[in-house]
């Protein structure tokens, strides 16, 4: 990238249209899991934990980027709402596992569903979804990278 990037206007911002599609990705995730009581945060959380249950809390975190700071309210916000159970480690006494419980087992298909209906809604047709997935990929890779100091 050069300079002249700088040079354009607010609408040709790669910055910006990242930005403003993050935030309505939020906000149509949020409208979906209303009804479920569950912020877009707290979803990214079952995701994890719904692809490998019985965790460790530093897992969570490394996969979904957060620190321990913002992870610990969420999950305490989740078990205090019946999503997931905590329990210390039988092989680490300062680690913690988190679980899924039943409750989030069985609402998987119906907050799954109410999501499908949702980017239905946004008329998403025409986006090549596997092509974004690829960019959004390469974009974060070069990003955390950059993050690192290995570039």
């Amino acid at each position: 990238m050069e300079e002249s990037i700088f040079e354009r206007p607010l609408e040709d911002q790669l910055c910006f249209e990242v930005y403003r599609a993050a935030s309505d990705f939020g906000k149509m995730y949020n409208r979906a899991l209303k009804e479920f009581h569950l912020t877009f945060p707290q979803y990214l959380v079952l995701l994890v934990l719904w692809d490998d249950n019985q965790i460790v809390i530093k897992h969570i975190g490394e996969r979904l980027g957060m620190g321990i700071g913002t992870l610990n309210p969420i999950l305490n916000r989740l078990e205090k709402q019946g999503w997931l159970t905590k329990e210390p480690s039988l092989l680490d006494k300062r680690a913690t596992i988190v679980s899924l419980s039943e409750k989030a087992v069985t609402s998987k298909k119906a907050i799954h569903f109410a999501i499908l209906s949702e980017v239905k809604a946004c008329n998403l047709e025409g986006i090549d979804s596997s092509f974004l997935m690829k960019q959004l990929k390469l974009l974060n890779s070069a990003m955390s990278q950059a993050d690192t100091g290995s570039v």
